[in-house]
């Protein structure tokens, strides 16, 4: 059962994140012939104020 987990800033709508799924099943199954029923895609939305690199936040880095 191929399990793929995607994480994500915050801000995308239903549909992007449906296509995103669609795609990334379509891709687990041809890269790897995973029966398309055992493919699991997990997708965490974070807000901007929770991800940061280098001690700046996506959102302090939107701001500038």
């Amino acid at each position: 059962m191929p399990l793929v987990e995607v994480t994500l800033v915050e801000g995308r709508t239903p549909a992007q994140l449906r296509g995103l799924i669609s795609r990334l099943t379509d891709a687990v199954e041809a890269a790897i012939d995973a029966p398309r029923e055992s493919i699991r895609v997990v997708v965490r939305e974070v807000p901007a104020t929770h991800w940061a690199a280098g001690d700046v936040t996506i959102a302090e880095r939107r701001k500038e």
